[in-house]
């Protein structure tokens, strides 16, 4: 019997599950899940899966930094894939529970308390303050663990922000769709593992790169980018983040919008590498816009 690819992910009912299921909604593969995003890397590295699905920016909040450093600190997986998810959050809980005797609708002042992500919740905050601003708000490690803490606790008043397929496993009500403060509320994601992933339809490929500055040269970082610029080469991301080796040392995480299959991407990289830039490959691979 031919084993499946399998994959890794955050735990069912989230964000990163409905992604996954979305990303390979064409293909046959087994979705192991897992509580905490070490465990999510772990898998893959053990081996005990293909790849692991990684949340690692987001329109709102921007890029998820532990997410970044357990790709460059912790472990040497390379990147895949990558594709875009809207995050769309629900408010959910029992609308019976919170529905007075004498009424027909549920009723926001029976809620005491939200749980949910502290990411989610930080996204839907207009809404809360507006809406439900006298209850107390929970965090927990993600939006499944919060509607399944509500889905335990009957009685008590509770919802959770979360994803209506989590709703729907905990048999609870979407009591409101589409909480988020922002309607263009996107999630990238990364496929990382040691297994290649090949898709046919592919249109865009990106690359991405970290560069380490050597010390003591000054206007390191305008030759970088001058190699990049002159060969007219796009970058649709740069960010710094610490090396954790001393303070003020830091390197750059760069999205480029081009494959190492070409002839402008190798030679801007070596051009780097001759100033005395240390350059990391953490992938090249297909790009995959959501297309609901």
């Amino acid at each position: 019997m031919t084993k499946l690819p399998s994959a890794a992910a955050l735990p069912r009912g989230t964000f990163s599950d409905e992604a996954a299921r979305y990303f390979f909604r064409d293909d046959t593969v087994e979705l192991k899940y897992h509580k905490m995003i070490a465990d999510v890397f772990k898998s893959t590295v053990r081996g005990d899966t293909d790849w692991s699905v990684i949340p690692i920016e987001n329109t709102i909040d921007g890029s998820v930094s532990l997410h970044t450093d357990w790709l460059v600190h912790e472990v040497e997986l390379p990147i895949r894939a990558e594709w875009v998810f809207p995050a769309i959050q629900n408010l959910v809980g029992r609308a019976a529970e919170l529905t007075p005797e004498s009424g027909s609708d549920w009723d926001p002042s029976r809620i005491v308390k939200v749980i949910s992500h502290p990411v989610a919740m930080a996204q839907c905050y207009e809404f809360l303050r507006s809406r439900i601003p006298h209850a107390e708000l929970e965090t927990l490690s993600s939006t499944a663990e919060a509607i399944r803490t509500v889905g335990d606790n009957p009685g008590q008043g509770w919802v959770a922000i979360g994803t209506k397929t989590a709703a729907a496993d905990n048999g609870l009500d979407v009591l409101v769709e589409g909480v988020t403060d922002h309607d263009n509320n996107y999630t990238r994601f990364l496929l990382v593992g040691h297994r290649a992933y090949e898709s046919a339809s592919a249109t865009r490929f990106k690359t991405s790169v970290l560069v380490t500055l050597p010390e003591d040269y000054p206007g390191a970082l305008h030759q970088v980018l001058a190699a990049f610029s002159w060969r007219r080469i796009n970058l649709s991301r740069i960010e710094s983040r610490p090396t954790k080796k001393k303070l003020g040392s830091y390197y750059f995480w760069i999205d480029i919008d081009m494959s190492m299959d070409t002839v402008l991407l190798p030679a801007a990289i070596a051009e780097i590498e001759a100033i005395g830039c240390q350059v990391r490959i953490l992938g090249s691979y297909p790009s995959f816009p959501f297309e609901g």
